[in-house]
């Protein structure tokens, strides 16, 4: 990577650029089980004082209708999307009643698939597709993996930097297609390297036993509720979190947005001989949207995605062969129970500094060979990250995980440092140089963190994370809120309930042909 970067940065710096790179939007999405006061998962609805799953524009449902998904509107600094998630937080607490909401990614203790509640968006069309979709996740892949939650980082570069570099770079790209060029290169760097990122902020190295209830396995048995790997990472990232067969043989290619767009779509159409046999629509209702490998492209699980906001009823991949690529969405953020926001500054300011690196690094492409030693790098390191001797594959030749981080991380230093100058202070810096601490004693790591602190408290896994959840709900409740943000939040649950009903009174057409029409396009 070094080359490329140390080009680009000296570009940026010397022809008086920096400034370029000031303005740089963060958005937070972040997902959390509601579980009642003894941490179960929750039996309740979706509270309606928190306004409509379907149309609130910052709390919404993902898959259960336990699970809360929190979503900060793009800020300039990531300071404001953490204190505004912050404030979502606070804002769903004065709703919850005795309810908490689980402070880390792998779920609470679940008696059974039958105790996690498919979200429900009301009786309109586009509800109708959000649930149908779901159902469809549940017969593919069970509800059990449904119920894992995470954090979502949405980053994108000002729009000033684009021209820049193009010129900088000699580019004869028309502006969309450099800028889209860009975020690829990011992605495609980004998938080399983000193994690190699983090890340095990795919070998931045990689970609930009842998550691999009736599931083959060979985790070590913590005590009689809790399984765990001893030198795990991130466990929701493994093969026993977000993953299954027909998925397994996809070639998604994240090397251009042509390419990308022409293997996804790929897979959207493509009939599934299992879920073709499981059907789409019997006498009982939908089981699936369709009977391809994908019924849409938010079911392709990957660590890292291009996105565009699409515009009402349009597909992400039309928006993103119109328009282009908008931003990134990075995935594979566990959330760590020993923050109250599972997330926190100085890892807000790593990631902009790793994902500008990411950004200003190697152009190459990334081939089927590295793509799979991509693919046994993250799996070692989710599942033996912390282990002493561990060796990773870096351009065939092996080598440990310390020595790859510290040259990784030599390469972030030098970006840090023109951020830095930009934000005119040592943040990024300070945020990189705390890494290098993990990465010479692993013990400081989260998952290593995670389980002393269990270790300490003779708690197993749901007793620790509930009681870190009732923590972190007493240090947010303290925060409060100010009067505008508690009145625009109480505004916006009423109107999102009404814009709920004006969309089901509206509809026109009956869901089947909704339906054909949607997947047509």
């Amino acid at each position: 990577m070094s080359e490329a970067l140390e080009q680009n940065l000296k570009l940026i710096t010397e022809k008086g650029q920096i400034l370029a790179l000031d303005g740089i939007l963060h958005g937070i999405e972040k997902e959390g089980l509601r579980t009642d006061a003894q941490g179960a998962i929750s039996q309740t609805d979706h509270p309606a004082s928190l306004g409509s799953a379907l149309t609130h524009s910052h709390i919404t449902t993902d898959y259960s209708e336990a699970l809360l998904e929190f979503i900060t509107p793009a800020f300039s600094e990531s300071s404001a999307a953490l204190q505004f998630l912050q404030e979502l937080h606070c804002y769903a607490y004065q709703h919850l009643g005795d309810e908490e909401l689980w402070a880390a990614s792998m779920p609470c203790q679940i008696a059974g698939e039958d105790a996690i509640q498919i979200a429900r968006f009301g009786s309109s069309n586009v509800g109708r597709l959000k649930y149908i979709y779901r159902i469809g996740l549940e017969h593919r892949y069970g509800k059990m993996m449904q119920a894992i939650a995470g954090i979502h980082y949405n980053f994108s570069l000002p729009e000033t930097l684009w021209p820049v570099l193009r010129e900088l770079q000699g580019s004869q790209e028309n502006l969309q297609a450099f800028r889209s060029a860009g975020y690829f290169k990011l992605i495609r760097n980004f998938r080399r390297s983000s193994w690190l990122l699983l090890y340095l902020f990795g919070a998931s190295p045990a689970l609930s036993s009842s998550f691999m209830l009736g599931r083959d396995h060979d985790l070590q048995q913590w005590d009689e509720d809790t399984l765990y790997r001893p030198y795990a990472t991130s466990l929701r990232m493994s093969d026993l979190g977000y993953s299954n067969k027909a998925q397994s043989g996809l070639n998604i290619c994240f090397n251009h947005l042509d390419s990308y767009i022409t293997t996804l779509t790929q897979a959207i159409n493509t009939p599934y001989p299992a879920y073709q046999k499981l059907g789409v629509k019997t006498d009982q209702g939908y089981k699936q949207l369709n009977s391809n490998v994908l019924q849409i492209e938010n079911e392709y699980y990957s660590d890292i995605r291009p996105k565009r906001v699409a515009l009402s009823g349009e597909k992400p991949v039309h928006a993103l062969r119109e328009r282009g690529v908008e931003y990134i969405e990075v995935r594979n953020t566990d959330i760590n129970p020993l923050l109250p926001l599972g997330i926190d500054q100085q890892q807000a300011d790593f990631l902009d500094a790793f994902l500008v690196t990411c950004l200003l690094s190697d152009p190459t492409d990334v081939n089927s060979h590295e793509c799979d030693l991509v693919n046994r790098n993250n799996g070692l390191v989710v599942n033996r990250g912390r282990e002493p001797g561990l060796t990773l594959t870096r351009n065939d030749q092996q080598i440990t995980v310390p020595e790859w981080g510290k040259l990784i991380l030599s390469d972030i230093h030098k970006t840090a440092a023109v951020l830095d100058q930009v934000s005119g202070d040592s943040r990024y810096s300070d945020a990189v140089s705390a890494q290098q601490l993990k990465l010479d004693d692993p013990h400081l790591t989260p998952s290593a963190q995670i389980l002393d602190r269990m270790k300490a408290s003779g708690l197993g896994y749901q007793a620790f994370v509930l009681q870190q959840s009732r923590k972190h709900r007493d240090t947010i409740l303290s925060s409060g809120l100010t009067a505008e943000q508690q009145q625009y939040l109480e505004k916006l649950s009423v109107s999102s309930a009404e814009e709920q009903r004006q969309i089901e009174l509206s509809d026109s057409l009956d869901f089947d042909t909704y339906l054909a029409n949607y997947l047509a396009q």
